[in-house]
């Protein structure tokens, strides 16, 4: 469990710090939000998260998935298949964080690529079932050690065992932002 950040932590962000390498949107945080008694250890982790998670996706597009032809969701989609295997629109829905209807236009981009199919179930025609086409199992299975040495560029500077740690300490992250 955390514990609260001090009051020494809320006054003064750059307390958080323990480098002082302050990144120039963190120095105008701080400076707007001076003297606010707010948790700026949890502000900086959040808005990093978010920040990293955007650049790696958009780097991802730029650099890998849009030579294949594909969005950071439609790499999603292929790639949850392509472990999991054919599932129902709902579960790939959950899967993948997408709407449903989000969903629903990527399949249709995806189906037009030959690269997935969609079937109703024959016991209740409204429920559908999506699966990768050979085709998609080709290109997703290409393409996924690309996509990981391209993770592994995006991880350099780190050693394993910090990467571990990363990866430990955002599923805590992830189980808070997904309690019910």
């Amino acid at each position: 469990m955390c514990a609260a950040p001090s009051d020494h932590q809320r006054t003064h962000p750059s307390a958080v710090h323990d480098d002082g390498g302050l990144l120039e949107a963190e120095r105008d945080i701080e400076s707007r939000l001076r003297g606010e008694p707010l948790d700026f250890a949890s502000m900086l982790a959040v808005s990093n998260i978010y920040r990293a998670a955007t650049a790696v996706r958009r780097q991802a597009e730029r650099e890998l998935l849009s030579r294949a032809g594909l969005s950071w969701g439609g790499f999603t989609i292929l790639w949850v298949l392509w472990i999991w295997g054919e599932m129902e629109t709902a579960r790939l829905a959950a899967e993948c964080g997408l709407a449903k209807g989000t969903l629903t236009g990527m399949l249709s981009t995806l189906e037009k690529q030959d690269l997935v199919v969609r079937r109703r179930m024959a016991a209740d025609r409204r429920r559908v079932r999506v699966s990768l086409t050979e085709l998609g199992e080709q290109t997703i299975s290409e393409l996924f050690p690309r996509f990981n040495a391209f993770e592994g560029e995006m991880t350099d500077g780190l050693s394993v065992d910090q990467k571990t740690d990363m990866a430990r300490l955002l599923r805590v992250v992830i189980t808070n932002a997904t309690a019910d």
